[in-house]
């Protein structure tokens, strides 16, 4: 009974465990089909020119060496040959100096991982030299023909895992970039928005802590944009299509370092008012003012960061596709109590018209 217990209690991480080896996204149909083709043509190409043992160190290169751009192709070739090769080395030189003892293995895997340590290798060709120098001494013989059997068996595949990744539409993955950053910018346009409304009405501690905590929601957007646009350029690297790609990716990485800036204004604004803030705020003339022109900045920012591909508006929708931001706003006298936050937002409010406008022509 006591057993049946502890393992009832332990059943709950038990349950959990399929969690950690799945992911909350799968790859495209499409680079499965790649992968099964590139592994089917190495398993060919590779038993017409190494014979005498079945090609499994080509098929696992061409599975390995299927990326998901060009570029992590080549460079996973590499490793992977690499690797290999100092495996093979490896093992051939342990097996004709110790024999065919089980335990060098064992020592082969050992003085594998001290090389690649001592040669500061990549981690993927880090890995790869010690269980290839397990693979050839545990499956095959350390005499040099299988050795260098294995060397060709293996560039075979890498090369056939390249060719098919180029051949069989390479991927491009600017799509997903501009998505992220058009969200970016829908986004301030959004805190803006929801900022100016905040301006003119009271609010509880609470209210303003959610306001805060939405605005700071933009910070992990920028990474994930960041991360998407590193991703595309890599996609883009050696790949046949990217002249026309590449044009469209400029656009967006302009795009994105001219909205960088206004996240931070974006932030800084509402923080000042979740830090500032009173019940006298609302009647403030000069406050409405500044909520105004903040509705006035995300409707430009709307526009600003629209996808180009897409229609500016609904025919008939007032203002839109018009640029509407005007010029910076006169300021009133404040409450005493309040000049350091009015100040503050108007100087924000300022240099995000600049920014949006692209010029610095209202800032005298």
């Amino acid at each position: 009974m006591a057993r049946t217990r502890s393992t009832s209690r332990r059943l709950p991480a038990g349950i959990a465990l399929p969690a950690t080896i799945r992911t909350s996204t799968r790859a495209p149909f499409l680079q499965v089909v790649k992968t099964a083709v590139a592994m089917i043509v190495a398993w060919a190409v590779a038993s017409v020119f190494v014979h005498g043992e079945l090609p499994i160190f080509a098929t696992i290169a061409a599975l390995l060496v299927v990326q998901p751009s060009v570029n992590q192709s080549v460079g996973r070739a590499i490793e992977r040959s690499l690797g290999v090769i100092g495996g093979v080395v490896v093992a051939y030189l342990i097996g004709l100096a110790f024999g065919t003892n089980s335990w060098i293995v064992l020592l082969a895997v050992v003085v594998s991982v001290l090389l690649a340590w001592a040669l500061r290798l990549t981690p993927g060709t880090a890995n790869q030299v010690p269980i290839t120098a397990m693979l050839v001494l545990a499956i095959g013989a350390s005499d040099p023909e299988y050795a260098l059997a294995r060397i060709v068996e293996t560039v075979l595949g890498a090369a056939v895992g390249v060719i098919v990744n180029v051949a069989i539409v390479p991927p491009v993955l600017t799509a997903p970039a501009r998505e992220a950053v058009v969200a970016v910018g829908t986004e301030i346009a959004s805190t803006l928005d929801r900022l100016a409304d905040a301006l003119t009405t009271r609010h509880t501690r609470g209210e303003l802590d959610a306001l805060l905590i939405e605005a700071r929601l933009l910070r992990p957007m920028e990474a994930k944009a960041q991360s998407a646009i590193t991703a595309a350029d890599e996609s883009l690297s050696l790949n046949p299509r990217q002249r026309k790609h590449r044009v469209y990716l400029e656009h967006d990485q302009r795009l994105f370092d001219s909205l960088r800036p206004l996240i931070n204004r974006t932030l800084g604004m509402t923080r000042a008012y979740h830090d500032h803030y009173d019940d006298s705020l609302a009647g403030e003339p000069t406050i409405h003012a500044i909520a105004d022109e903040l509705h006035r900045a995300a409707h430009d920012l709307r526009l600003l960061a629209r996808d180009p591909d897409e229609p500016v508006a609904e025919p008939g929708t007032e203002t839109a596709g018009i640029p509407v931001l005007t010029a910076p706003l006169t300021v009133a006298t404040p409450d005493p109590r309040h000049w350091v936050l009015i100040g503050s937002l108007v100087e924000d409010m300022r240099r995000i018209h600049v920014e949006i406008a692209g010029d610095d022509a209202s800032s005298g």
